[in-house]
């Protein structure tokens, strides 16, 4: 038989003898061995001085404050200053060779012609009905000129008649008939400037079928809006184009714009004419101004577009390239904090934890300005503050702390 679990069994069996048939006396020896041990205890305390025994002890950093350039981060990407597609306005069969795709072009310079067609004679015609328009203009002033001088001579025979018809000398059938001569003579001069009228609108109307159809035929010619680079060929000869028919796509590249989007909380501090940089995917970098802040935020990012004008002489920044652009702004005062630094609130607010002067625990709030390898950037602490890193999670506001401060990297 072995031995160690004989004098195992013999060890429980003692204990609960005296646990069961000896429980008075072993609590008493219990409690006199807890009050010992709490007097020694009571000694230590009252060797610390005038510390207190309820306080929690924590880990924390004298920081410092130190001014930072808080630039606002975006992404975005290249965008072309100018991106037109050149449409046809009229109908006809294209008739140049066209210029590929790449190709530098300037402004004004031809791009597509479309074959004339009858438009030359359609102008011939409608410049052969202004000549007959202009020709009607004497013939229908003469006949005015006619019906003015019949009127006055209508006028005098009435006159003459009402007069001889008072001295007894001409019957009422006279008079009557003088005085329908008049109303004759003021109906042929009404008709005469009707005529009249009707030429002279003959005039317009045959300046403008001429103004349509040499509006038409400078049309044919599709020349490009602005110098740029060709994004597609131009149509291709002997393809029939319609209105609306695409001849080619041209993009201006210089300068170009660097487009981003900035969060709301960000908007303030972004002006127009601030300086920017950005780092292109291929690792190029540019440098520009803001040229273009949005007053409208996007409905479903809740974010406003950025514009940044950006030399590109040499062509080499292409459209849509994706940039990291940085938008300078006023420095700001800020502490580098560790991130576990940060807690929460019972309201939600973030911020850290702060020893002040009675060593009691209080809450600060803070607005997070950066985030690097290094901590967080935080503003909204005074010059120098003494922030809980390690701990803040088990204390609140008022309650007393045993800080042990740690080195900080300045």
């Amino acid at each position: 038989m072995k031995l160690i679990p004989l004098i195992t069994a013999i060890l429980v069996t003692g204990f609960l003898y005296f646990l069961v048939f000896e429980r008075e006396e072993l609590m008493a020896f219990a409690q006199s061995t807890t009050s010992d041990t709490a007097q020694d205890g009571d000694a230590d305390v009252a060797q610390d001085g005038d510390q207190d025994e309820t306080a929690i002890r924590v880990f924390a950093v004298k920081s410092q404050a130190r001014m930072i350039d808080s630039a606002v981060i975006l992404r975005g990407q290249t965008e072309a200053a100018r991106s037109v597609e050149v449409r046809a306005q009229t109908s006809g069969q294209v008739t140049s060779e066209p210029l590929r795709k790449g190709n530098y072009v300037t402004a004004d310079q031809l791009l597509c012609q479309i074959d004339v067609g009858t438009r030359e004679a359609s102008l011939a015609e409608a410049n052969a009905r202004l000549a007959e328009a202009r020709a009607r203009v004497p013939e229908a002033q003469a006949r005015l000129d006619e019906a003015m001088a019949r009127l006055d001579e209508a006028k005098i025979n009435d006159n003459a008649a009402s007069k001889l018809s008072q001295g007894g000398f001409a019957s009422e059938t006279r008079v009557a008939s003088a005085q329908a001569s008049v109303r004759a003579a003021e109906a042929a001069v009404a008709s005469a400037k009707s005529g009249l009228e009707s030429t002279g609108a003959g005039i317009q109307s045959a300046e403008a079928a001429i103004a349509s159809v040499q509006k038409d035929i400078d049309r044919l010619q599709i020349t490009a809006p602005f110098e740029g680079l060709l994004e597609t060929d131009t149509a291709e000869l002997g393809s029939l184009m319609q209105p609306g028919a695409l001849c080619a796509t041209v993009l201006q590249l210089d300068p170009i714009k660097l487009v981003g989007f900035v969060p709301e909380t960000d908007v303030d501090r972004v002006e127009i004419g601030a300086l920017a940089g950005a780092r292109l995917a291929g690792g190029q970098d540019v440098q520009g101004r803001v040229t273009f802040l949005s007053r409208s935020a996007d409905q479903t990012t809740r974010t406003f577009r950025v514009e940044i004008q950006v030399p590109n002489a040499d062509l080499k920044i292409r459209d849509g390239q994706t940039a990291e652009i940085i938008v300078a702004a006023d420095g700001a005062s800020a502490h580098l904090l560790p991130q576990s630094a940060l807690t929460l609130n019972d309201d939600g607010d973030l911020g850290v934890r702060t020893v002040d002067t009675n060593n009691q625990a209080q809450f600060a709030k803070l607005t997070l300005l950066r985030d690097t390898a290094e901590g967080v950037w935080v503003a909204g602490l005074p010059e120098t503050a003494n922030v809980i890193t390690v701990g803040q999670e088990y204390v609140i506001d008022g309650v007393s702390v045993l800080p042990t401060y740690e080195e900080t990297k300045q």
